[in-house]
């Protein structure tokens, strides 16, 4: 059987999966790139170690589904023309996980190339074209599962540059012990956990996003939004149809800012796939972040409602530390001297913190009406103090120069003691942080 599989048709089956993996990489290079991390992934399920500002996910430290990882080592087994050990992982998936239709697709490629030469990804269910609907939902289904393929096999090949974390993430609240980040071009959802103020990469997952794509504008558009949010809610299978798998996580679209700027639509969630299904194609859903049951199981126990966030990006953009710590520290200094100047009771300083463009959430509430209510209240003070605790910070991941300001105000008077959860938008205005959007969270 292994001089079935000549090495080029090996490399035309990749190819046609849209990878240049094997053009790029030697052999030895691909086995450190992703048979190890293959190795990584399949162990015994164990985090990987602590990442931290000078520290990587890559070389030989990320981990995703076993599942996963399992499927891609067929493919590359197939690659280095060894289709007997290919086979033997392909089934090991398919034993585990009978409704992996695209574990079936690459079997029945392997078996066929025991009878003749394959020239494409999918050859086994390859037949002449057909009129009708049925001969074009198959050639759909077909391209759906190359779809997956492609998105599979580039997400595993492109890891983060060393040393590199996310940019959108500046500073957690200490109760949050957990981050999500979604890259969708690269079907991708990211775990991070925070240990000792610093992210600590836990793994990561294939998903599915919109089938119209990302950037939710209006109701029914089927794309999934971006921005930063958080978990809201969990929602058990036992409750839901079983189109939504394991459970579901609401998230808190359509936020502050995407009713201000008009976005519409409700329901987005992060959810399971039906019980005949293992995964979805990274283009499929009605706007949700759609993974596979085992790995939902998997994230669902890592999550705290209203607080874990979730960062929606078109990509993820992998930066150094020092990046990072320079835009939290000058967001933290503009979020200091508003709090020092609202304590400080000097209303022309306070109010400079303030964008011509702020909302208080309504139309009614604009810069003037916000600024004559915050006077008249500032003129019956005789002191103040103002406290702010559990703040996170984030850059919005599709709004150039924003960042999302979360805290707990402990606000004293001479005639109010007040504590509230609050978050506010701040946009980079000509060099200066201002506030957008005030308002609870």
């Amino acid at each position: 059987m292994n001089d079935l599989v000549p090495p080029v048709v090996a490399l035309s089956l990749l190819a046609s999966v849209g990878t240049a993996l094997f053009l790029l990489m030697s052999p030895a290079e691909d086995v450190h790139a992703l048979a190890s991390t293959a190795a990584t992934g399949s162990a015994s399920g164990q985090a990987a170690p602590p990442v931290g500002p000078a520290d990587t996910i890559g070389s030989g430290t990320r981990t995703t589904s076993e599942v996963e990882t399992s499927l891609v080592r067929g493919i590359l087994e197939l690659a280095r023309s060894r289709p007997d050990a290919a086979l033997a992982e392909i089934d090991r998936v398919l034993e585990a996980n009978p409704n992996f239709r695209l574990a079936h697709l690459v079997r029945g490629d392997l078996l066929l190339a025991r009878a003749r030469p394959i020239d494409g990804f999918g050859n086994a269910v390859q037949q002449p074209p057909e009129a009708g609907t049925e001969g074009a939902d198959r050639a759909e289904r077909l391209d759906d599962l190359r779809a997956e393929a492609r998105a599979r096999l580039t997400r595993l090949a492109a890891e983060p540059p060393p040393g590199r974390v996310p940019r959108n993430i500046l500073q957690l609240d200490p109760r949050q012990r957990h981050a999500i980040v979604v890259d969708s071009a690269k079907s991708t959802l990211y775990v991070f956990e925070q240990v000792d103020g610093r992210l600590r990469y836990v793994k990561d997952y294939y998903i599915s996003v919109g089938r119209n794509g990302i950037d939710k504008l209006r109701e029914g558009d089927k794309r999934t939004p971006l921005g930063v949010y958080h978990v809201r809610a969990n929602l058990p299978r036992q409750k839901l149809p079983d189109f939504y798998g394991s459970g579901a996580l609401p998230i808190n679209y359509p936020n502050e800012l995407d009713r201000i700027e008009g976005r519409t639509g409700h329901g987005i969630w992060l959810h399971g796939v039906p019980s005949d299904t293992f995964a979805r194609p990274p283009q499929s859903s009605d706007g949700c972040v759609v993974l596979a049951n085992p790995d939902f199981d998997a994230l669902l126990p890592l999550m705290q409602i209203g607080l874990t966030p979730v960062v929606i990006a078109p990509r993820i953009d992998w930066v150094d530390a020092g990046t990072v710590e320079a835009s939290r520290a000058s967001l933290a200094q503009a979020v200091e001297a508003w709090r020092r100047d609202w304590e400080g009771r000097d209303m022309q300083a306070y109010l400079r913190h303030y964008s011509p463009a702020f909302s208080g959430g309504s139309a009614a509430r604009d810069l003037a009406v916000w600024s004559e209510q915050k006077s008249q209240v500032n003129a019956s003070k005789t002191w103040v103090r103002i406290g702010l605790r559990n703040t996170s910070m984030f850059l919005d991941p599709n709004r150039d120069n924003l960042a999302v300001v979360q805290f707990e105000q402990d606000y004293a008077s001479n005639n109010l003691n007040q504590q509230m959860r609050k978050r506010q938008y701040w946009k980079l205005e000509g060099g200066r942080w201002r506030i957008v959007y005030e308002g609870n969270a």
